[in-house]
């Protein structure tokens, strides 16, 4: 019994009513049963569960445990009412019901097996949940079109399912570029089998696409200059038609580039502390869980949105199939893309430790994850330690909350260079043509020490670099420069 206990506390813990699930008080109807359970089992085949529930005794706005009083063992019309709901469902559903007692209240658990071969009906007709209604089957053709595949091929994957005939002529040279650069050689005669590029029938298939060295996947970085979508739309970064490990790459370096070392002299005695603007492995983490377990059966790319006070970073889909809400915090890993996670841990890009999503928490909190039916949204909230120009002039019309005048007010205010640093701008004042090599033998320092600190001079925005390495010089931008 307590194992059903656990299971219907974890049912409740989810945010809504699914296909496969649905949450009732001490309703009761002898016909609507039976049709809850044709539905119930068609929608846990739709999702490609392996059952579908109903639970008695929960509130269906609040999910708390209420009781009931609803009885499956009573006889109906002189006839027990199981039997009733058996003798008309075709084909025959072995559904069970449970009576749990959860903190005390009694509840009831019906369990529905997923639909097999055949839609399951109740008096000869087919339900279907759409969201939390039930509806008959015949009034959504495409519904039922979508279920009848289903329970013929199976649920539809970015592996089993084909790229749009537009998309059968691809091409891989980024993709054998970045398994090069990771060490590992992909071989020309055997990579599309052993990474899963191909349906059944030899045709490229959503992951080629994905994978690929051209698509029109678009994936974008949106900066709006306040705090909701409602501001100015200041700057789209662009990421997307192409492979999307690159892609994925490219928003990790964007990250990175923002996410300023700010000096916090708050309370200083000895020496300050350097705080970032947000925690980057709980970014990094946020967006590897976004690209791997993103739904991209719709050709639909996580959403990434920068604002004045925070990151979001949404991926469609939702949980996987298997996935249960506490699994998920606790860092049980279900891949939604199995195939894809395996790529990713091929190329050492993730790991399978499933410590993601408690670093997440760890840095900001559960409730910097929202779970919804179709989407997940992780927010990274940032660490600002002063007040920067645009929440002095909140509200006004001046677009201020862009990244670039974010990171340049910001620096302007907070950043405090190190010896290093301000030793390097020195040396590149006095001649803005000295190399890195040569900045190392005036300065004492090793070579990878000066790559370090002129990259994150650049980084910030007080140091550029023009020209090549050997012939170019080195700028200095004086309105960055704190000093």
């Amino acid at each position: 019994m307590a194992k059903s206990e656990d299971l219907i506390k974890n049912l409740i813990s989810l945010p809504h009513e699914y296909e496969w699930l649905d949450i009732k008080g001490n309703w009761f109807s002898k016909e609507e049963i039976g049709e809850y359970i044709s539905a119930i089992s068609n929608g846990a085949a739709l999702c490609g569960r392996e059952y579908g529930y109903v639970v008695w005794g929960v509130d269906d706005i609040s999910h708390e445990i209420t009781g009931t009083t609803v009885n499956f063992d009573k006889d109906i019309d002189h006839e027990p009412y199981k039997h009733y709901l058996a003798r008309n469902l075709k084909p025959s559903v072995a559904f069970e019901v449970e009576e749990v007692l959860v903190d005390g209240k009694r509840a009831v658990l019906l369990t529905v097996p997923a639909a097999k071969s055949v839609p399951t009906k109740f008096s000869s007709q087919a339900f279907i949940r759409i969201g939390s209604s039930k509806e008959k089957l015949s009034k959504f053709p495409e519904w039922e079109i979508r279920l009848l595949n289903v329970l013929s091929n199976g649920i539809p994957t970015i592996v089993n399912a084909a790229a749009p005939d537009y998309a059968q002529e691809l091409t891989f040279e980024k993709l054998f570029m970045y398994y090069g650069a990771k060490g590992i050689e992909l071989r020309k005669d055997t990579f599309k089998k052993s990474l899963k590029l191909l349906t059944a029938d030899g045709r490229y298939n959503i992951m080629a696409l994905l994978l690929s060295d051209v698509n029109d996947i678009p994936i974008r970085v949106s900066v709006f200059s306040g705090r909701s979508k409602a501001d100015t739309l200041f700057s789209v970064k662009e990421y997307g038609n192409s492979c999307i490990l690159y892609a994925m790459d490219k928003i990790l370096e964007y990250g990175d580039a923002i996410n300023i070392i700010q000096a916090d002299e708050r309370g200083r005695i000895s020496e300050r502390k350097d705080i970032p603007l947000f925690d980057y492995e709980a970014f990094h983490e946020a967006i590897l869980n976004a690209f791997i377990h993103n739904k991209w059966l719709g050709l639909n790319a996580p959403m990434i949105s920068v604002f004045t006070d925070r990151i979001e970073i949404i991926s469609h889909g939702g949980l996987a199939l298997e996935q249960d809400v506490d699994g998920f915090f606790n860092g049980i890993s279900i891949p939604v893309n199995e195939v894809l996670a395996s790529i990713f841990l091929q190329l050492r890009l993730s790991e399978r430790s499933g410590r993601g999503v408690p670093k997440i928490v760890g840095a900001y909190g559960r409730e910097s994850i929202r779970i919804e039916r179709n989407f997940i949204v992780v927010t990274i909230p940032f660490n600002r330690i002063n007040v920067t120009p645009f929440e002095l002039n909140e509200g006004k019309d001046a677009v201020m909350a862009t990244e670039k005048a974010t990171v340049k007010a910001t620096v302007k205010a907070t950043v405090k260079l190190t010896k290093a640093q301000k030793r390097i701008l020195e040396k590149i004042q006095d001649n803005p043509y000295v190399t890195q090599n040569e900045l190392a033998d005036f300065l004492g320092l090793h070579r990878v020490s000066i790559a370090e600190n002129t990259s994150k001079l650049q980084k910030i925005g007080i140091l550029k670099r023009i020209g090549s390495d050997k012939a170019g010089y080195w700028e200095i931008n004086d309105e960055q420069n704190p000093n």
